[in-house]
């Protein structure tokens, strides 16, 4: 459930993290690259068994 939960709030970070909307075009990089760094840290958690 919980799983379920982060994989469908990390799907709408990526969407609207994307540099493509009009109001999100001056930060740059910056959102989706967070974003990048909390799936790896998901990823890496999920191999060591952790979630």
């Amino acid at each position: 459930m919980l799983v379920t939960i982060l994989i469908v709030l990390l799907i709408l970070a990526l969407i609207g993290g994307l540099p493509t909307w009009g109001y999100s075009r001056s930060w740059g990089y910056g959102p989706s690259g967070i974003v990048g760094v909390i799936l790896v840290i998901l990823v890496v958690l999920w191999l060591l068994g952790r979630i």
